[in-house]
């Protein structure tokens, strides 16, 4: 490989792998920076207690709140990135999540294209990540121009009779789309697989399928440890002409043709506005002053059903949601969101919320539970926003929506009773938790309004793409990994008919 590669990729989450799996047949010589290392095959993976309870894999940073309070995110420096712990849920944005959307507290823009300009993508990313799924089932899914590659991740016992429950009391459960070998994972521990980091146990994750299909090929190289802490800009203020990182404790220097940022929606506005220079004082890609701006994280709350006449003897439990209150309340009111359930909730997870708690009795408790995830939109707000205060990263997250999402975790308690389980709780998650962190440096036809092109393209800096969950111009109210995945495999072919085809 060249010393100056033709492209740098910035972070190897599912934006930086999957465009880089894109890219990888057109020959270009390509240099994936990671920040972090791979995650090994260790005991803590399937460790719930090292996970849950003593925060083995949480980082060692802080990041503050406008009033200088510190907390402790859950966001991952490593090769995969965050979905190395993601609940391997693919799936779709629906059709009119990409059209203007009134919600209770306001409205959702529309994107700069139709859902259609998207779906060949979506199933492009289908097949890449192998997803295990079924149609027919949501009344809310968006047309499939292919069918899902493999059948749904097989039911277990516990969780069928649930569903079936649920179908009885007026819903539509479906099974969730999910980028799982069941079997593989299975064979490697008995264990859920939503929040557990693994190495290659079965989970289809960046690492595990994208990077995998990019390195494939000799012109594609990952470097690991690797902190971007600056872009460069030519002196005329245009192209992006250097790349600087720190490796093993040294500052070193790129000068590739093109950049590619997928460090995250977080992590990418942070480099933009701290490789603010003289011609862009604000921050990089930042004419329209939008950077950092419109961060959306979804309101989502864990909701627990009991019965003491339900035994939950599954293992994974995670595989079908409902979305009956999607696209209104079910009234006729505005939409309220999205609900599936969690990976199987034991006592040692419980135990991480409620330390006071013995575990044998939140076992007890876990045995007659079922654990879902509600999971509502937040509207894009210009003061919801990432700042930088010199070496501190400050979050000002003004949330939005609340109020529908309360609504929907009512409807659900309401639905769960109906269906057999007299006691329901809820739990909100709060920052400490990204639910789908996006926006940030968000897309639009408009330069005066938004950072990115409808390719990505920064439309200040003609070789600078942005392509990770920061370019999502809404968060909709479903899992966001596919419709970043499809949107990269869109760019690259992008990047490929035209940078590389000069």
């Amino acid at each position: 490989m060249p010393s100056q590669p033709d492209i740098v990729i910035i972070g190897s989450g599912i934006g930086g792998a999957t465009v880089a799996a894109g890219l990888a047949a057109s020959g270009a010589d390509i240099l994936i920076l990671e920040a972090g290392g791979h995650i090994e095959d260790r005991p803590e993976n399937r460790d719930q207690r090292a996970i849950f309870q003593r925060g083995h894999f949480r980082p060692k940073e802080f990041w503050y709140e406008a009033d200088g309070t510190a907390f402790n995110p859950g966001n991952y420096y490593n090769v995969g990135g965050n979905s190395k712990f993601y609940g391997a849920v693919l799936a779709r944005y629906r059709r009119e999540d990409f059209e203007e959307m009134r919600h209770r507290e306001g409205v959702s823009p529309a994107w700069p294209f139709p859902y259609e300009e998207l779906e060949p993508w979506y199933s492009a990313a289908e097949q890449m990540y192998q997803v295990r799924g079924t149609l027919g089932e949501d009344p809310t899914e968006p047309a499939h121009s292919k069918p899902y590659p493999f059948p749904p991740v097989r039911e277990e016992p516990a969780i069928a009779k649930v569903r079936e429950k649920l179908r009885k009391a007026g819903m539509h459960p479906f099974s969730l789309p999910l980028g799982i070998d069941i079997d593989r994972w299975l064979a490697k521990g008995q264990t859920p697989w939503d929040a557990h980091p693994h190495s290659f146990d079965g989970k289809l994750d960046a690492e595990t399928v994208a990077l995998a299909l990019a390195r494939q090929h000799d012109n594609v190289t990952l470097q690991t440890g690797s902190r971007v802490t600056r872009l460069i800009t030519a002196p005329d203020g245009q192209a992006i002409e250097a790349v600087e990182y720190i490796r093993d404790g040294q500052t070193q220097k790129l000068t590739p043709k093109l950049v590619i940022l997928s460090a995250g929606a977080v992590q990418s506005a942070v480099l933009l506005l701290r490789s603010a220079n003289d011609n862009h004082p604000t921050g990089l890609a930042n004419a329209s002053d939008q950077v950092g701006r419109n961060f959306m994280n979804h309101n989502s709350s864990a909701v627990l059903a009991l019965s003491p006449t339900y035994r939950n003897d599954s293992v994974y439990q995670k595989t079908f949601g409902f979305n009956d209150f999607y696209l209104s309340d079910g009234n006729g009111g505005p939409p309220l969101g999205n609900v599936q359930l969690l990976g199987r909730v034991s006592g040692k997870i419980l135990k991480g919320n409620m330390p006071s708690m013995p575990e044998w009795l939140l076992d007890r408790i876990s045995a007659h539970a079922i654990n879902f995830y509600a999971m509502s939109e937040d509207i894009p707000h210009p003061e919801s926003r990432i700042r930088v205060d010199g070496e501190r990263i400050v979050l000002q997250w003004h949330r939005t929506n609340w109020q529908a999402h309360l609504d929907l975790v009512a409807k659900l308690k309401s639905v769960l009773r109906a269906a057999g389980f007299p006691l329901v709780l809820s739990r909100a998650f709060d920052k400490r938790t990204p639910s789908h962190q996006c926006g940030t440096v968000v897309m639009g036809r408009e330069a005066a309004k938004a950072p990115l092109d409808i390719h990505c393209r920064a439309h200040q800096h003609p070789n600078l793409f942005v392509v990770d969950a920061s370019f999502l111009p809404t968060s909709a109210a479903v899992n966001p990994s596919l419709t970043i995945a499809a949107q990269a495999l869109r760019v690259a072919d992008h990047i490929a008919s035209t940078e590389l085809a000069r």
